[in-house]
């Protein structure tokens, strides 16, 4: 048997998807595994409301400091690949591989190949607005994936935004936000959207593929089985 990676976690982006990627990986190594094997983690849990802050601020070289040094010290401490438990903070992933030097595994290629196997081209990204409008994430999906995302308008993407860091960053769920996410999802089908990306790790708390009738891509559990793929495979 392949000797299993240490993978190293930045997460309490919120704590809440943390949560979510240390079940994935726990329970996705011993159904791969079997027996009592549990995935080998190093954690670095970020108080978030410093992060948040900064990005408000539109600090985004403050912020990419923080988390650089992050993933330079889960190597330190042994990580021998670097999972980001957050969408929008692979805006900064390219300095986080380069702080760390080791191996970063990243959300949207885990992502945007799911999308691709399942043969549908123009999905609706529902994430924090950072992510939703800038390039780093849709542009990296159409230019190495030739995707077309699409993403909700004005006012519905002030809504969604809303809901991830009022509501589920908070652990609370509500069905009028729901109502509402799913109300945007289908607004989204009828003009033109053949899927849904949960591109924020904490929506999937609040939909799944259950609600709505169209191909549904989790991208907290399918970046999470993507990297045990990679703590698995042998260099």
């Amino acid at each position: 048997m392949t000797a299993m990676k240490t993978i190293g976690l930045l997460g309490g982006l919120s704590w809440e998807s943390t949560t979510l990627y240390y079940q994935h990986l726990n329970r996705g190594t011993r159904e791969r595994l079997g027996g009592l094997h549990s995935a080998p983690l190093v954690l670095w849990s970020f108080d978030f409301a410093e992060i948040e802050a900064l990005m408000a601020a539109g600090d985004w070289t403050g912020a990419t400091e923080r988390i650089a040094d992050a993933g330079k010290r889960l190597a330190d401490a042994g990580a021998e690949l670097i999972v980001i438990c957050s969408n929008t903070i692979h805006r900064m992933a390219g300095a986080v591989e380069a702080a760390a030097g080791v191996p970063l595994v990243h959300i949207a290629d885990a992502t945007a190949q799911a999308v691709r196997a399942e043969g549908v081209m123009s999905p609706l990204l529902l994430a924090t607005k950072f992510t939703m409008e800038g390039a780093f994430y849709r542009g990296h999906m159409q230019d190495h994936y030739g995707l077309s995302v699409r993403i909700p308008g004005d006012e519905a993407r002030v809504e969604v935004h809303r809901i991830i860091f009022e509501e589920l960053c908070q652990g609370i769920i509500r069905p009028e936000s729901k109502a509402a996410m799913l109300e945007i999802v289908d607004r989204a089908m009828e003009e033109g959207a053949d899927s849904v990306i949960l591109g924020c790790t904490e929506v999937a708390m609040l939909i799944g593929q259950d609600d709505i009738g169209a191909p549904v891509f989790d991208s907290t559990a399918i970046h999470a089985n993507a990297v045990l793929d990679k703590a698995l495979t042998a260099d």
